[in-house]
């Protein structure tokens, strides 16, 4: 059995199984299921699995689309410019504080999907009333993200490549500003800013190497004993692999990555040893007298000595009369 991903409009993308073992190829289009009615999308990847591994709830590939699917779809995308029109006439009447970003046709017309971005929740009950009112179809307004708005758009990033979002990224994973202070990385807004205003997804791609690599060396401006003397550490050079160290004097040396961490075992390694040896030199303590070189009944003695109970009887028990 094929799994089959599909593209739709603003890169959005879902998994459909071709039940009916139809031929496909990558670079097709095809029409599928929808909720209510038909769709049409371009074949992305094909898989090829095990009919356990396909989920129940899968929608099913109907057929090839043909020249004239492609040229009613290509009208549809014509009206598009106007129902957007036409909805940000209809939420400025109704005083609607959204910015609308794209708009979708279904292939066969059986609903319009309006996306929009906002600060927070909206009431759009009665927008959608009028939306259907004017459209005579099925309307579902979608409140987005700036990030999903920027997948939607599409674009280039700083590195000269298409946008991760809109090109291979399925879901977008939390980013930290402690994820760039961990690379070393310049905190200026632009420099690690993406397209949607927000921090890069991509400063979560190589943060586990970042990690791993300086994982046993102290932090930048701690004290370390190593190659002979006690230093500081100035700076910790990630992408040469370097580190600098500083003496009391002012002297400063770079040395490798691995170097140090080698030279910080060798030192922890010798203080244990020192330890163990002052340790080593201690006297012995007083031998303790194993029980069985007692004399007897010592130990018992000894015991009544310490808890004050010397020469006490056990109480009498008395004897209860019926």
């Amino acid at each position: 059995m094929e799994l089959v991903e599909i593209q739709f409009k603003g890169q959005r993308k879902e998994l459909y199984v071709n039940s009916r073992e139809l031929y496909l190829h990558t670079g097709n289009y095809c029409v599928v299921q929808a909720d209510r009615g038909e769709d049409m999308g371009l074949i992305v990847s094909i898989a090829r699995v095990g009919h356990k591994e396909i989920e129940s709830d899968l929608k099913e590939i109907l057929r090839h689309a043909t020249e004239h699917d492609v040229e009613a779809m290509e009208e549809k995308r014509e009206k598009e410019l106007e129902a957007l029109k036409t909805c940000q006439q209809k939420a400025a009447e109704h005083d609607l504080q959204i910015k609308l970003v794209d708009v979708e046709f279904q292939f066969d017309g059986n609903k319009i999907t309006f996306y929009f971005t906002a600060d927070g929740r909206i009431d759009f009950r009665e927008l959608v009333k009028d939306l259907a009112g004017v459209f005579r179809t099925r309307i579902d307004l979608r409140q987005i993200g700036v990030r999903d708005e920027a997948r939607r758009f599409d674009g280039m990033g700083m590195c000269g490549r298409k946008l991760c979002c809109s090109s291979w990224l399925k879901d977008f994973e939390p980013v930290t500003l402690k994820m760039a202070k961990d690379q070393n990385l310049p905190l200026t807004p632009s420099k690690i800013s993406g397209a949607c205003g927000r921090l890069m997804c991509c400063l979560a791609y190589e943060l586990a190497d970042y990690k791993e690599l300086v994982r046993d060396i102290p932090k930048v401006g701690s004290k370390v004993n190593c190659f002979g003397s006690r230093h500081r550490l100035e700076k910790v050079d990630i992408f040469r692999a370097s580190a600098i160290l500083s003496d009391d004097e002012g002297n400063t040396i770079e040395v490798t990555i691995e170097d140090l961490k080698a030279e910080l075992e060798k030192s922890v390694e010798k203080a244990h040893d020192v330890r163990n040896g002052e340790m080593g030199d201690k006297p012995a303590g007083p031998e303790k007298m194993d029980n069985r070189d007692r004399e007897p009944g010592a130990n018992n003695d000894d015991r009544q000595k310490n808890d004050g109970s010397r020469g006490r009887r056990p109480p009498r028990r008395r004897n209860r009369r019926n």
